[in-house]
């Protein structure tokens, strides 16, 4: 595999809070408020709270279209 194949566990399945904010482009405390609304799933494993990758993508996907109506 060169290097500018991607490998398929490159990108993470599961997003730890500060990854999540860079992602997302948002603060730690609109993530958290996110998660409390329940517009962004989440999951915990020990005390961690992380957030799965598909989530990420289904709360774009909520955006664009909110952004639609």
């Amino acid at each position: 595999m060169t290097r500018k194949e991607t490998h398929p566990l490159a990108e993470p399945k599961l997003y730890r809070v500060p990854d999540a904010v860079k992602v997302l482009g948002v603060g730690r405390s609109t993530l958290y408020d996110l998660i409390r609304q329940g517009r962004l799933r989440s999951v915990k494993q020990g005390r961690t709270r992380l957030i799965p990758a598909s989530a990420i993508a289904e709360y774009v996907a909520l955006l664009e279209r909110e952004a639609a109506a």
